[in-house]
């Protein structure tokens, strides 16, 4: 492996074996390095793979103007939460993920704070991406000595979310999770209905909202439906009490995001939510 061009004295952009642009970092990798140069081996510490040349060039960015420290605490960051979530992520996730986490240290040190109005949320909805944005602080204050709030978890850990979706923005992350938010809090106030947060029932129903959120924010969302139309009535006159609470919801999502239910989301909500209705009141 040579060095195609140095970023800085800890980062080289070199070429893998397969001839694809990859960025090089360790330790002094760069220092008075050229290029044409060989790649010392033994001070490789992470190589980062992205086939798209516009995410090479963000990460290039990125990476040449934060710390070492902060980069490497990063990449800790990312190796735990994927062995702990037991899912691949991509290289590109260090772009916003490191980012995110140096303006945070920053702030940090300032004493700046911000809150995290989605934490509870965020918990509830996405447990594992949260234990991994929980473990981030930890590993953070190990490497860097920089106690964080426990909101920042929270911020770590829709970087993890969102990572996990293909195609996927930021933006639409929390958004998603806010709409979840906003659904249940329908359900619950203006539909009176008791949630058991500890019944199998409400943890499919947040599964289902997940799945569903996302196809509603994705270029799929507006699909025909699937769901033939003696279903769909049979549903909606067999639990019209359910399905009346879905018509709220869907109303909300309608005036707060400006999307609408298909036929086939109707039913599966209505399922799901006169599923939760027969729970709370047995």
């Amino acid at each position: 492996m040579k060095v195609e061009k140095v970023i800085n004295n800890n980062i080289v952009r070199s070429l893998d074996d397969q001839n694809n642009e990859v960025l090089v970092m360790g330790s002094g990798l760069g220092f008075k390095k050229k290029p044409g140069d060989p790649v010392d081996p033994a001070k490789i510490e992470k190589i980062y793979q992205l086939k798209d040349p516009r995410q090479i060039k963000s990460l290039e960015d990125v990476l040449a103007s934060i710390p070492l420290e902060v980069i490497q605490t990063v990449n800790d960051i990312v190796d735990y939460g994927a062995l702990s979530m037991g899912i691949k992520l991509k290289d590109s996730v260090i772009i916003a993920l490191a980012d995110h986490v140096n303006f945070a240290v920053e702030r940090t040190r300032q004493g700046i704070t911000i809150p995290n109005a989605l934490r509870n949320e965020i918990q509830s909805f996405y447990p594992g991406e949260y234990a991994a944005g929980k473990e981030a602080l930890r590993i953070i204050e190990k490497r860097l000595g920089i106690p964080m709030a426990e909101d920042e978890a929270g911020f770590i850990a829709l970087h993890f979310v969102n990572a996990a979706a293909e195609g996927q923005s930021m933006a639409d992350t929390r958004q998603m999770t806010e709409m979840i938010q906003n659904i249940l809090q329908v359900l619950k106030y203006q539909c009176h209905l008791e949630l058991n947060t500890a019944s199998l029932a409400y943890e499919r129903f947040i599964t289902h909202l997940k799945y569903f959120s996302r196809r509603l924010f994705s270029l799929s969302a507006n699909e025909e439906s699937t769901v033939d139309a003696g279903l769909y009535q049979m549903i909606k006159t067999q639990y019209k009490e359910a399905y009346l609470h879905v018509l709220r919801v869907g109303s909300m999502i309608a005036a707060q995001y400006g999307k609408h239910l298909s036929n086939d989301e109707m039913v599966y909500l209505t399922i799901h939510v006169n599923r939760l209705m027969q729970i709370s009141r047995d």
